[in-house]
């Protein structure tokens, strides 16, 4: 450890040392978090934490050899030059692309709030729970993380921004007898979090699964809310990958210009919207607002520099990595659907047997579009309404198929993770029900 090295100066030292060492090129991605979480376990408060830390990731290149090496902590800058040359003497030889440009400290997005705040919160939701349902337990954990991120290189780039998220999670199981019911939400968001809506979310929930009702087995529309809809869209995000493009292994690869779903699909990226916005990616490319499906036409893929420097058509500003040990790679950062017109009660009103759900267990589709899930929480639809929660039951079909043939989109848009979807409504998916 080097005592009094700044996080600032760690990062000059480093790209310093490996230009001194012979590197011709080096970036350092830096990220520092501080997290203060709050716990509340059988309807009252358990734990308080908090934790801070600093990742630093050195990437290199030695006659254009990549090395990469990572730390975390205030660390000695040699030690980490060192990793980063061993491993680039094992790796061949690639295209050096760095983005070039100035300093830019981007405005610090969202903001902190106390400890007493997050209690108050999170006991707060409980108590609106068990006024009316006093025989539930709750569990919540509710949380405020600060993140700074910073990329510099030696081609001038030199970019931070600093993050603060507020998130919320409740979850409420209610034992009747033989019966066991768990029903859980969250939320993320920036500057205040609307708990009074959350705990109406998991109030109105409750209430449908009053009853339990029996469902048929065989070809029904599915509604799914939007708390369950991401299982839907993760499909097309993969899809959409300009390296899976590359590799052939996206059912899109041949499908630009093509309409591929219903019309009423319009799927984007906006890098202003939402929690989960940033100003640049984990390679410095500034993010922009971009529309991968329009009206169902396949309009764009997106990527990282190595994949659009091969497609022939630039970064998107999507070069992310899934963690400070991981070379960039695309992904997305935030995804949005654009709403239809008509609200959840509306969408079911059309329904004369169908069901809706809203949780499920274990993984959804991979990149063919294949599923066939659990329903961990699901109600059935009898002549345009809810009529009781359903057991034992399961949905499956093909993604890609489904979205080809009647959908309809809700309006009740919300962030379910990083993808802001509606509710939407699918036609002749299987439901097996024991």
């Amino acid at each position: 450890m080097v005592p009094g090295l700044t996080d600032d100066s760690l990062a000059e030292k480093l790209i310093d040392l490996a230009l001194g060492r012979g590197a011709e090129a080096a970036e350092v991605l830096q990220s520092r978090s501080r997290s203060r979480p709050v716990f509340f376990e059988a309807n009252r408060l358990k734990q308080l934490e908090s934790s801070a830390a600093l990742g630093t990731a050195l990437r290199l290149w030695v006659n254009g050899r990549p090395g990469l090496a990572v730390a975390y902590g205030n660390v000695d800058p040699a030690t980490i030059v060192d990793k980063a040359l061993a491993i680039s003497a094992l790796n061949d030889s690639e295209p050096i692309d760095l983005v070039e440009g100035i300093s830019r400290h981007y405005p610090d997005m969202g903001q902190e709030v106390s400890v007493a705040q997050l209690i108050e919160w999170g006991q707060t939701m409980i108590d609106r729970i068990r006024r009316v349902y006093p025989d539930v337990i709750c569990s919540a954990d509710v949380e405020c993380d600060v993140e700074t991120t910073r990329i510099l290189n030696t081609r001038g780039l030199d970019c931070r921004y600093s993050d603060a998220t507020l998130s919320s999670y409740l979850s409420v199981d209610w034992v009747r007898g033989d019966d066991f019911l768990s029903v859980s939400d969250g939320q993320t968001q920036r500057d205040s979090l609307n708990n009074d809506r959350l705990a109406d979310q998991i109030l109105k929930r409750l209430v449908w699964a009053d009853q339990s009702a029996a469902v048929k087995t065989g070809r029904l529309p599915v509604i799914f809310t939007a708390k369950a809809a991401d299982m839907v869209w993760g499909t097309l995000q993969s899809a959409l990958s300009g390296k899976r493009v590359i590799e052939r292994s996206s059912p899109w690869s041949n499908a630009l210009g093509e309409q591929m779903t219903d019309t009423q699909i319009t799927l984007l990226q906006d890098p202003d919207a939402g929690p989960f916005s940033c100003p640049f990616d984990d390679e410095g490319t500034p993010t922009q607002k971009l529309v991968f499906i329009e009206d169902g036409v396949v309009k764009l893929f997106y990527g990282d520099r190595t994949v659009g420097r091969t497609l022939g058509a630039g970064s998107t500003g999507n070069g992310f990595r899934p963690g400070l040990g991981s070379y960039p790679t695309p992904s997305l950062y935030n995804t949005l659907v654009r709403p239809g017109q008509k609200s959840l009660a509306e969408l079911m009103a059309s329904i004369d047997e169908g069901i809706l759900v809203d949780q499920i267990l274990g993984g959804g589709p991979g990149i063919s579009g294949d599923f066939s899930v659990n329903i961990d929480l699901g109600y059935r639809i009898h002549r345009g309404e809810l009529v009781g929660r359903i057991k034992d039951t399961m949905v499956a079909g093909n993604i890609y198929t489904a979205l080809k043939e009647h959908v309809e989109l809700g309006s009740d848009a919300d962030w379910n993770g990083s993808c802001y979807t509606p509710s939407v409504r699918l036609d002749g998916l299987s439901i097996t029900s024991g």
